[in-house]
């Protein structure tokens, strides 16, 4: 799928681009779709996967049914809630058609959800797609993979470079379509003019090491579009020079206009901190002269 705009003169405080490529692989499972909601901007990107037609199947169940959850929620519904239960409709929907049709069972789908309004940003997933909040250079936050060698990286035993370059690297511990009650990891986050939200699935960011992706997608040579493009190009390539049969790619990059109402309380924790140090400082200094001078 060729670059894409995806947002509108009715989307507030943002701009956004998607591609998706089918990289070395005979078809193209990842999927991804955008709305503006009464909530604020959504976008969704979803990484299928099972034999036949069941990848495709199961990440376009997911990305329908995720749009269609929140366009249909309750206007006095709590943003968290509605995200949560449009995943869990995903969740249900996917496990429903793979027992309809005996060719689709057992597929299934990763999902990531960004939901983003004048007051906040809400970032959901289930599975190793993942959403990275960046702002100027460095990443300021990013989803944890729900998978086998991640979990080792939570225990200490291996290095996330290590789990990126491990055989066992595309083996999820949670995934839409498996179980009927799936958990669904969610956050609400400020954000600020400039900073930059990326969802993708592995096929992008496990290509390269992650402090190359984060130099990448901060880029500002380019307008947003092109950034979106280069990056696809770039990994597409990476793919090429070992031989091909890469895995699909699939991002959507989405830079902020303006500052969210919700304000960073890390940066706030931080404010406090100097503060306090500073005034430490300054209490010692004074009480040095005092000392010295008597």
């Amino acid at each position: 799928m060729e670059l894409q705009k995806i947002y509108t003169e009715e989307t507030k405080n943002l701009i956004s681009f998607a591609e998706s490529r089918i990289g070395g692989r005979p078809e193209n499972q990842d999927s991804y779709g955008w709305a503006n909601t009464l909530f604020g901007y959504l976008v969704t990107v979803c990484d299928g996967m099972g034999g036949g037609p069941g990848g495709k199947t199961a990440s376009t169940i997911a990305v329908d049914n995720i749009i269609a959850g929140v366009k249909e929620a309750s206007k006095d519904e709590e943003i968290s809630n509605i995200i949560i239960k449009a995943i869990r409709r995903a969740n249900m929907a996917i496990i429903e058609a793979g027992k309809e049709n005996p060719d689709l069972q057992g597929m299934g789908s990763t999902a990531t959800v960004l939901l983003i309004n004048e007051n906040a940003a809400y970032v959901a997933h289930v599975g190793d797609s993942r959403i990275y909040q960046i702002r100027g250079r460095k990443k300021i936050f990013r989803t944890f993979d729900h998978s086998m060698v991640f979990e080792m990286v939570e225990q200490g035993v291996i290095t996330e470079e290590q789990a990126r370059l491990s055989a066992q690297s595309n083996v999820i511990t949670r995934a839409l379509g498996i179980m009927p009650d799936v958990k669904v990891d969610i956050q609400e986050l400020a954000y600020e003019k400039g900073d930059r939200f990326v969802l993708c699935t592995d096929g992008i960011h496990g290509s390269m090491p992650e402090e190359q992706f984060i130099k990448i997608c901060s880029s500002r040579k380019g307008k947003l579009g092109a950034v979106t493009d280069d990056i696809s190009t770039y990994v597409d390539s990476l793919g090429r020079s070992i031989g091909g049969g890469h895995d699909n790619l699939t991002l959507a990059l989405v830079e902020m206009t303006g500052n969210s109402r919700q304000k960073d309380t890390s940066a706030k924790k931080h404010n406090i901190v100097l503060l306090a140090i500073i005034i430490f400082l300054v209490l010692a200094i004074i009480s040095f002269l005092i000392y010295f001078l008597h």
